[in-house]
């Protein structure tokens, strides 16, 4: 029935995928698994394949109208046609179907239960059903709500799905999910986890905002090297958001120092009176005096206190002294150039105006940055006793 080159490539087919016969199928529309199974067989044993093809059987004209005829009357079965009359084949019946009704498409492969007529299903019922089948309804109750087979249900699945598709069962008030390892108990578990983790960071991105908010250092702020008295305001500016033991857990700070330094802040200030001599002290004497000077300055006015604690009320105030820094010595002396030729060779006289320059540069620093000075002289000026003006070039440079 099948030529050499036919059946040779059904096999070379069937080994190229893996010995799969469904692809086969698919591809070339034949053989019949048996077939191809004996064809391979063959193959295996001898190298090739016989050339000597079968007979076909030759039927008549009547024959074939019959068989057509019946077809039709009889909800298009091939195999119930086969079985009835006793000839033809499968095949060969589902070739002369096709030639006697051209326009109706090709006829199915796949066919119903005996008795039953030939069901075809849209993709939305296809959708529907599998979404049935996800919720949990058995396949028995879907197969027989779309007159369909279970294997016509499960092929569906495979269709839409994939091959590892995902079922909800309810079984005693809780979904078990086909395919996932955990169930509504343990997916609650999880969310509730996942939510209490979000918590946690949510609260550690406040607690960091704040802190340097509060410590007005807005990067690479450290919560460890907080002061208590710090941690305290931190806590107390969230504490309407989160609780006080979550607070406390991230910034590591014990309930007791909390309450101490709570209650130390409603204190009054006990050197709230020397604080404003400090201040005045140190604007009087144009932000210049260092806190020893300070220190002077109240002794000599009949306060006594100690010199550490004027520095550290200047440290809480932010009174420091801003000075100029040295330049420190750099033996780097540049770039190393060959020397410049003398051309001048000290020769400053000039006959005639931009024939010589002079040229020096000076730099300044300035609280805005450095500014460069560049002035040039004609030799020329220097030769005549009246003559035009000088000019004086300028240039300011930015400080890199």
């Amino acid at each position: 029935m099948y030529s050499l080159e036919d059946r040779m490539k059904a096999v070379e087919l069937y080994i190229g995928s893996g010995c799969d016969e469904v692809v086969v199928l698919q591809t070339l529309g034949y053989p019949s698994p048996n077939a191809l199974r004996q064809w391979y067989r063959e193959y295996e044993q001898t190298g090739t394949l016989h050339h000597k093809v079968k007979r076909k059987i030759q039927y008549t004209e009547g024959q074939i109208i019959a068989a057509v005829a019946y077809y039709d009357k009889h909800a298009g079965s091939l195999i119930g046609t086969s079985r009835a009359l006793g000839y033809p084949d499968r095949n060969t019946l589902s070739l002369w179907v096709r030639a006697a009704h051209p326009n109706e498409g090709t006829v199915p492969v796949k066919h119903c239960k005996s008795g039953r007529k030939l069901v075809r299903c849209s993709l939305e019922q296809k959708q529907a059903a599998v979404e049935a089948w996800m919720n949990g309804t058995p396949d028995y109750k879907i197969a027989a709500q779309y007159g369909v087979s279970k294997a016509t249900v499960y092929a569906w699945k495979r269709q839409l799905l994939g091959k590892a598709p995902v079922r909800m069962k309810k079984k005693d008030d809780s979904f078990l999910v086909e395919g996932l390892p955990s169930g509504k108990k343990e997916l609650e578990s999880e969310i509730k986890s996942l939510q209490a983790e979000i918590h946690d960071l949510k609260m550690e991105r406040d607690v960091l905002e704040k802190a340097a908010e509060i410590v007005k250092k807005g990067r690479g702020i450290n919560l460890e090297k907080l002061t208590n008295a710090q941690k305290a305001d931190v806590i107390g500016a969230l504490s309407g958001e989160y609780r006080l033991c979550e607070l406390l857990n991230s910034l590591k700070m014990a309930k007791s120092s909390y309450f101490y330094q709570r209650s130390a802040a409603l204190r009054p200030d006990k050197y709230e009176d020397l604080r404003s001599d400090v201040r005045s002290a140190f604007y009087e004497n144009s932000q210049c005096f260092g806190h020893r000077r300070v220190h002077a300055v109240l002794r000599k006015s009949g306060r006594t206190v100690s010199e550490k604690l004027i520095r550290r009320i200047m440290r809480e105030e932010r009174l420091m002294v801003h000075c100029a820094r040295r330049r420190r010595y750099n033996s780097y002396m540049g770039e190393i150039s060959p020397a410049v030729a003398n051309v001048v060779s000290r020769d400053f006289h000039a006959d005639a105006p931009n024939r010589k320059w002079l040229t020096d540069l000076t730099e300044f620093a300035l609280p805005s940055g450095k500014v460069y000075l560049s002035p040039v002289i004609d030799c020329l000026t220097e030769s005549l006793l009246t003559g035009p003006s000088v000019p004086v070039l300028m240039q300011s440079l930015p400080t890199r």
